[in-house]
């Protein structure tokens, strides 16, 4: 299998760097996602742009993290999951909820257990979702423009979650405490 360079600002090829020049600048470091996605300008200025489109929605932060630790965990994204539950502790989000997401349990709250369950149906059904699971969502206190931002919100995981299946990027320091195995510990008997 193809290995794949983790650039930094300088080694990357001219249409990546001042992308990754930006990341760091907000960042303090290049992620090695965003490291690796550089070696394509195209994919990783799609993937930057989206999470700037998608920061747009009316979802609050803690609404736009269920939809991409929820695809996270369906696509078995290893990195995504840690990088996004650093995201989530930094926004100080209940660990009740971040421990649901994780795991792919419910969320004791209503409406945002409703939103996990959609974006749960969008990433499963490949947006097949039949009009009683979009009514659901909407008996729960979204809207219309929720529906489609679930969308938005897949089409962004596939991004990272499929580049990590292929380039597998090492998982930054300031992530590894949050690493996450998608395959439960066996119990003990």
């Amino acid at each position: 299998m193809a290995t794949y360079a983790q650039h930094t600002v300088d080694t990357a090829p001219e249409g990546s760097k001042p992308i990754l020049s930006e990341i760091k600048g907000k960042m303090g470091f290049v992620p090695n996602l965003m490291a690796t996605m550089a070696e394509s300008p195209v994919l990783v200025e799609s993937y930057m742009t989206m999470i700037g489109i998608f920061e747009k929605t009316e979802l609050t932060a803690t609404e736009r993290e269920i939809i991409l630790m929820t695809n996270n965990r369906l696509n078995g994204c290893t990195y995504c999951m840690a990088a996004h539950t650093a995201v989530l502790k930094m926004a100080g989000v209940d660990d009740s909820v971040i421990t649901a997401l994780r795991a792919g349990t419910p969320i004791a709250d209503a409406k945002l257990e409703a939103l996990r369950i959609f974006a749960e149906t969008i990433n499963e059904t490949r947006g097949w979702a039949s009009v009683k699971q979009v009514d659901a969502l909407i008996e729960a206190g979204y809207s219309k423009q929720t529906v489609l931002e679930v969308i938005a919100g897949t089409a962004l995981k596939v991004l990272s979650n499929y580049t990590t299946h292929i380039v597998n990027p090492p998982l930054d320091k300031a992530f590894e405490p949050m690493a996450w195995d998608p395959e439960p510990p066996a119990s003990a008997e």
